[in-house]
């Protein structure tokens, strides 16, 4: 297995007339099998397989959904709850472009007060019946939690539990928090998207391996002015790692 902390602006394969980490590593003798992969606009971590032997259990422990995952969000909004489930369908639409699979009008918010404490959690959803029927749709869910909230900008760890393309991204721009410097949703967008693939554990070798990788400096440079200096070297202290994370049960189970 080899893990590499990914920059922002290269893909991880299937670049038809630009490079891509599959080409670079082939250009350098080395052939990778990608275990997953994140978006172009995304940095940090990304798994492959560096021998087609071990390809099939890692890719097998995404689609099962025992990968934890952990995604850093910087937007320029406030005002998102504590923690919040955004459990909103996936449709394909014109040039490829990914939406939600139903109104925006439909969205139903609920914002209740969490378990353990009297902090706030979200829940975002559509009706069945509210769900498009004109395309294929494709059942998503992101749970975030909120690490830090200054001013107008707020840094979220976002899972995606699904693992559908662009849907952190998507999930968060129609609940009305788009990522800073996403081009999906601002075409006047100059900075990086401020998305990163911060956390991953999985099983290898008979163990249970944590990988981190901390964003770089080209991450936080969009909001250097409006976060805490000490912000960044803080990340850990944030959120340890826990114990055990226990995955949400998928597909939901009817009531």
């Amino acid at each position: 297995m080899l893990a590499l902390d990914k920059p922002a602006g290269i893909s991880v394969m299937g670049e038809r007339h630009d490079t891509d980490l599959v080409r670079l590593a082939a250009a350098a003798g080395e052939e990778l099998f990608p275990v997953h992969r994140i978006d172009k606009a995304t940095s940090g971590l990304v798994l492959f397989a560096r021998e087609l032997r071990y390809h099939g259990d890692l890719t097998r422990q995404f689609q099962r959904r025992t990968v934890d995952k952990g995604y850093l969000v910087l937007t320029r909004t406030r005002g998102l709850p504590a923690a919040g489930t955004v459990e909103l369908p996936l449709s394909v639409g014109r040039k490829n472009r990914v939406r939600i699979a139903a109104n925006r009008g439909d969205i139903v918010t609920r914002v209740t007060a969490g378990a353990d404490s009297a902090d706030p959690v979200g829940h975002w959803s559509v009706p069945a019946g509210a769900v498009f029927g004109h395309v294929r749709s494709y059942p998503s869910v992101t749970t975030f939690r909120r690490l830090w909230e200054g001013g107008d900008v707020t840094l979220l760890l976002a899972t995606p539990v699904s693992g559908r393309r662009h849907q952190i991204r998507v999930h968060l721009a129609w609940i009305g928090h788009p990522i800073e410097g996403d081009p999906l949703f601002d075409r006047a967008a100059t900075s990086r998207t401020l998305l990163h693939s911060w956390r991953l554990a999985l099983d290898s070798g008979g163990a249970r391996r944590r990988l981190e990788a901390q964003p770089g400096s080209d991450f936080w440079a969009p909001v250097r002015d409006l976060v805490p200096p000490e912000l960044p070297g803080t990340l850990s202290e944030l959120l340890p790692w826990p114990e055990q994370v226990d995955q949400p049960e998928w597909p939901p189970q009817a009531d």
